[in-house]
């Protein structure tokens, strides 16, 4: 990833912050770093960040390829980019002695909902800690809630990352499921009956008890609410965080 001169960071860093001026003029009318980043944000959610490549969004603009690299200097640096366009501001604090576990829910909810808004995000390589501008507010806003906890400043990058991983993961396995069930073309309910018959026949109580005793129970019975599962799992996880602050705070 090439490095802006005067501040050594990566060119895509340096444009997002603003340390780098964005190109005004090219050798093309009407082409601006703004028009390709939404060209590219608009491949990536009808078609997959897979089909981002400078030479589709080159072909979305109706210019060439080279053009292009004027305004951006490689696809990892467009990624950076299309990742910033689409982010939202984290969202308002929540009034003071509202809570660090009412802060963290509101923030985990918050991220969860821009990206099954932008599920193509979810596709992009982790490449690294965050560093864009909204990236970096979306940290600040996590870190935020945990004050007045007791927790160190590692400790508490070490819970935000916890919680940011379950939203992402989380996130990924509901998107994975639903494309799943578009295919099979049966609802959720019909998929875990069908789950249900195939368990039953590769299984026996004796070498499988523990999930003889859910087939047995009403557990498969219908497929949860994707919300009801997250909420879930966020809450066992903030849970282990309460224990955490307890334990050391």
């Amino acid at each position: 990833m090439a490095a802006d001169e005067d501040t050594g960071l990566p060119a895509s860093l340096a444009t997002a912050w603003g340390f780098r001026a964005r190109p005004s003029k090219g050798p093309k009318p009407g082409l601006s770093l703004d028009r390709i980043v939404a060209a590219a944000v608009g491949v990536a959610a009808t078609e997959g960040i897979g089909a981002v490549s400078m030479g589709r969004v080159a072909k979305e603009l109706a210019v060439s390829p080279m053009s292009l690299y004027r305004y951006v200097g490689a696809k990892d640096e467009l990624y950076i980019l299309m990742q910033e366009a689409v982010t939202p501001a984290p969202p308002e604090p929540l009034p003071d002695g509202a809570g660090w576990r009412a802060g963290l829910t509101r923030w985990a909810r918050a991220q969860r909902g821009f990206f099954h808004e932008n599920l193509w995000l979810l596709r992009i390589p982790v490449s690294g800690p965050p560093a864009s501008p909204r990236s970096v507010a979306w940290m600040e806003y996590g870190l935020a809630t945990l004050d007045g906890t007791g927790l160190d400043e590692g400790t508490k990058l070490g819970v935000i990352m916890l919680v940011s991983g379950y939203v992402r993961n989380e996130a990924t396995l509901m998107s994975d499921l639903d494309a799943a069930y578009t295919a099979s073309g049966h609802a959720p309910d019909e998929v875990l009956r069908r789950y249900q018959r195939t368990l039953a026949v590769l299984t026996d109580p004796e070498r499988h008890p523990a999930v003889t005793r859910v087939l047995e129970s009403d557990a498969l019975d219908q497929a949860d609410e994707p919300d009801a599962d997250f909420e879930f799992g966020l809450g066992v996880v903030l849970d282990g965080v309460a224990a955490l602050i307890a334990r050391r705070g």
